[in-house]
């Protein structure tokens, strides 16, 4: 046997005992329990972080809003949030869960509705945006209700500068009086 031959064997002989090692210590280490995360029960009420922006406020509507919905549904926000994401798909989730086009545009409106009353809870909105925007949104057709869950931040922010301008507007009014 040649010194080339010993070497590459000794070199296949040490990658199977770091290959043996690999597999010991993943199990030692709880690797063959392996336990997916528990799916959130979207009624349960969702604990927003700070929100520092518009983006993070943006995140946690969106994922309240879901939460929401999928709560009035009976299904999971994970379920729920792929069968929105087009009219095709949202009338194939209906039919499955047997209900109408109307009983689904009624849940998305309700968690859109949820999603502003926990962004006003949170210190993201103010409540007079969360009066105006609860007004809208309880108006809104399913294909607006979604497009606002899926760009909650230009949701958000427009509302904000709205009824800033408006509030600007009082407090300049308020100054004018005697």
């Amino acid at each position: 046997m040649s010194g080339g031959e010993g070497s590459g064997r000794l070199l296949v002989a040490g990658a199977a005992v770091l290959a043996v090692a690999l597999v010991a210590a993943y199990l030692a280490f709880g690797g063959g329990a392996y336990e997916p995360t528990p799916v959130v029960d979207p009624c349960a009420p969702r604990e927003w972080r700070s929100p520092d922006g518009i983006e993070e406020s943006a995140q946690q509507f969106a994922l309240s809003a879901l939460d929401g919905a999928a709560c009035e549904l009976g299904v999971s926000r994970e379920t729920l949030a792929p069968a929105l994401a087009t009219e095709g798909s949202r009338a194939e989730f209906a039919a499955e869960l047997g209900i109408s086009d109307a009983e689904l545009e009624t849940a998305v409106r309700a968690g859109l509705l949820r999603g502003i009353d926990d962004a006003a809870e949170a210190g993201a909105i103010s409540p007079l945006v969360a009066e105006g925007l609860g007004a809208v949104a309880s108006r809104l057709p399913v294909d607006e209700s979604i497009a606002v869950i899926s760009d909650a931040g230009e949701f958000l922010a427009g509302a904000e500068g709205a009824i800033g301008d408006v509030g600007d507007l009082l407090d300049e009014a308020a100054g004018l009086l005697p």
